[in-house]
């Protein structure tokens, strides 16, 4: 491909099975939550259990404190993972919104701590947090049937 020259790009909409599917073929993704009334973002890593998508968190962490703060719904939470190429910008990204709640069940924290495994090292009172998907999107990020364009 000539200098200056970038591949086209479409977007393509991805329906709720099919981006909860792809969220679940990566383990580290992003949350965001309000702390202070100002949105915060912390990368976590993740699994999917139920169709909830499931986070340990160290205890104290703010999200966590918010957690218990609202019992009966949860904290409204963004969660967010992908898996773009940094050379082709191909691949997909999935944003889901919904409740997090803090998992207080000791067996089920139990069977949690041994499905998901950190990637950074948390204390052993660790909590996990289980987000309820309310709304899912995705996009898949593929390239058009076509030639090359130009840019300049």
């Amino acid at each position: 491909m000539a200098a200056g020259a970038t591949r086209a790009h479409r977007r393509v909409d991805l329906g709720h099975a099919e981006a909860l599917r792809l969220l679940g073929s990566v383990s580290l993704g992003r949350i965001v939550f309000t702390r202070q009334a100002l949105p915060t973002v912390r990368p976590v890593d993740h699994v999917l259990d139920d169709g909830d998508i499931v986070i340990r968190t160290p205890e104290g962490a703010a999200l966590t404190s918010h957690a218990q703060e609202v019992e009966s719904t949860g904290v409204v939470v963004a969660y967010e993972a992908d898996a773009i190429d940094p050379d082709t910008h191909l691949g997909w990204s999935v944003v889901v919104t919904g409740y997090a709640r803090l998992v207080t069940d000791p067996a089920e924290l139990e069977r949690i701590r041994d499905l998901l495994r950190p990637w950074v090292s948390v204390e052993p009172t660790d909590q996990a947090v289980r987000i309820h998907p309310e709304l899912v999107s995705g996009v898949l990020l593929t390239e058009t049937d076509g030639a090359a364009r130009t840019t300049g």
